[in-house]
């Protein structure tokens, strides 16, 4: 890479600008950042999320959740107003959470400043 420096003028009319050629090699790249021991880890929390293995776990675990209360609560004889009230909860939750499940893509991600 060449580069011409230029000092500025001098109020003294009789001094002449000094011009310098510098050539300046330099490597650049993204794996010039020396040796970062913990890159694998790196490598795998990216893929983690990439996959979205979290919340797919969440929403599994919480629609099994859903499926054993709602059968619960229809094989009970005279179902109360407090197990009426829990089961009112869990499926009202489970809208909640695949709501925000389906929420979360990439668009959404990039938009909050991720990657």
């Amino acid at each position: 890479m060449n580069e011409t420096a230029v000092t500025e003028p001098q109020k003294d009319p009789h001094k002449e600008v000094i011009k310098k050629k510098v050539e300046l090699n330099l490597e650049v790249t993204p794996n010039n950042i020396g040796n970062n021991p913990y890159h694998k880890w790196v490598h795998l929390a990216k893929t983690i999320d990439a996959w979205r293995i979290f919340p797919r776990i969440f929403v599994t675990v919480y629609i099994v959740l859903l499926y054993d209360v709602v059968t619960w609560f229809m094989e009970l004889k005279e179902p109360n107003l407090e197990q009426a009230g829990l089961v009112s909860v869990v499926v009202g939750a489970m809208a909640a959470v695949f709501g925000i499940y389906a929420g979360t893509n990439k668009q959404s991600k990039a938009f909050k400043g991720g990657d």
